[in-house]
């Protein structure tokens, strides 16, 4: 073990650490905004009750996000800054931008929406919390935005004297085709997550609490987010498919470790289950749907499916003497557990709907129980994602331009790496328990008691008493 490779494991465990965060409330902010919409418009107290309900998870949310994100950042220029150097000019753009910009939009507005209840117009108010929620998605762009141009780099040049890439095209940076695809399938898995946290506590208090007045609320936000996590599903298998397809275009090693496939196929079967050797070089067995690999790769059921086999020795032509090939074990599988996941949410989300149609109430306790599984299964669901995205890229830290080990620092010992590792996890690990109990503490306390609405037009609630603030 050397620093190259705790380095690489410390950025692997906070990256996916902070992600459990980002997709609740990416999410989260849109749906309480939709539902404090939906009060204003019909004034029903009902709508009220959730807002402020989900709201305060929301918030809870947020801030253990910003708190982990932080740390992302000083990686760049603690542990990899010869990648740093090389990508500077490119990669912190989008970055400043986020920070500026959106993040400045989103968290101005939450504070306006945190401590405005009774003290802005209702509109005023209702502003605030969707200003918030497109500052949270427009942060998510430019950083999705600069994680694209990892996996495919353009808009830059190579300076031959320092050896540095150099932006020459922002708008190409920003409207990366990889980019364009996977802001929209990341927006769809943190519905699928933040939908399957509003089923979990609405159904835990449907079921566990049936005599309660608010039972009306709970049923109408199971029924909500089941309806959102169905939808989520359905975008994110739609925008996977062209993820697919321009994966297959820019960076054909990734979709053949996705699928095990060894050897160039013409039509090209998809892989339900594959064995591998030990050494991860070759097929032992397999289980496979003919044609859909092609299409899913090339929207062709006959098209052309190169293998891993042929890419490495074309790699190894273009780019020089050894391997181009990722850890095989771990795309295919990670691929296959977020497919599963995610799509075992989705089935939960029916039966909770099917459970309550014609106005019945659900009682079974093994459907609490899934329920109550539902928001870790998408959530496990995306960093599989992520994981199989920045896992299949390997051994490029941008790929075609920087290997991975030329990017870490070179002056930072294994001692120091290490020392920040156990540091860093053990705060972490802090921050999920932390995080887990605040979570469980208000969505067992239920709906807040809203005594009196206030009203429905947008006269000034400066005077009011501050019975609906946090």
């Amino acid at each position: 073990m050397d620093a190259l490779d705790v380095a690489r494991w410390q950025f692997g465990v906070t990256t996916v650490y902070h992600f459990l965060f980002v997709p609740l409330t990416i999410g989260l902010s849109v749906l309480v905004a939709i539902l404090q919409t939906m009060w204003h418009r019909t004034g029903n107290e009902r709508y009220l009750k959730l807002t402020k309900f989900y709201g305060k998870l929301f918030l809870i949310n947020f801030a253990m996000g910003v708190v982990t994100g932080i740390v992302q950042e000083f990686q760049f220029g603690m542990n990899w800054s010869d990648y740093s150097r090389f990508v500077g000019d490119i990669f912190g753009a989008p970055l400043a931008i986020e920070a500026l910009v959106a993040f400045f939009l989103e968290s101005t507005f939450i504070g306006l929406w945190i401590f405005g209840w009774d003290r802005l117009p209702k509109r005023a108010h209702l502003a605030s919390i969707w200003a918030a929620a497109i500052g949270t998605n427009l942060s998510a762009y430019f950083i999705l935005a600069a994680n694209s141009f990892m996996q495919n780099p353009v808009g830059f040049r190579i300076n031959p004297d320092s050896g540095r890439a150099e932006l020459t095209d922002f708008p190409a940076v920003l409207t990366n085709k990889v980019a364009l695809i996977t802001f929209p399938h990341t927006l769809a898995g943190s519905f699928l997550v933040a939908g399957s946290l509003i089923v979990a506590v609405g159904l835990w208090h449907v079921i566990r609490n049936r005599d309660s007045a608010d039972t009306g609320a709970y049923r109408f936000a199971t029924k909500f987010g089941s309806w959102v996590v169905l939808v989520a599903s359905a975008a994110v298998l739609f925008t996977g498919d062209i993820q697919g397809k321009i994966m297959t275009d820019v960076q054909p090693m990734k979709m053949a470790a996705a699928e095990g496939l060894y050897t160039t196929e013409s039509p090209a079967s998809f892989s339900v289950l594959t064995v591998g050797s030990l050494d991860g070089s070759r097929e032992v067995f397999a289980l496979k749907i003919p044609y859909l690999l092609s299409y899913l790769g090339t929207g062709d059921p006959h098209g052309t499916v190169q293998g891993i086999n042929d890419l490495q020795a074309q790699y190894a032509s273009q780019y020089g003497a050894g391997s181009y090939t990722p850890v095989i074990p771990v795309t295919y599988w990670s691929f296959r557990f977020m497919i599963a996941f995610g799509m075992t949410a989705a089935a939960i989300a029916l039966l909770v709907l099917w459970t309550q149609r014609k106005g019945r109430t659900p009682s079974s306790k093994w459907l609490l129980r899934a329920g109550l599984a539902m928001p870790v299964l998408p959530l496990v669901a995306n960093s599989f994602g992520w994981i199989f995205t920045e896992m299949g890229r390997q051994p490029w830290i941008v790929f075609g331009e920087m290997l991975t080990r030329n990017g870490v620092s070179r002056s930072v010992s294994l001692t120091e790496v290490l020392t920040s590792f156990t540091a860093f996890t053990l705060i972490y690990a802090t921050l999920a328990v932390i995080e887990v109990k605040l979570l469980l503490r208000y969505a067992r306390a239920g709906v807040p008691d809203v005594s009196e609405t206030p009203p429905t037009d947008d006269t000034d609630d400066a005077e009011r008493p501050l019975a609906f603030a946090y």
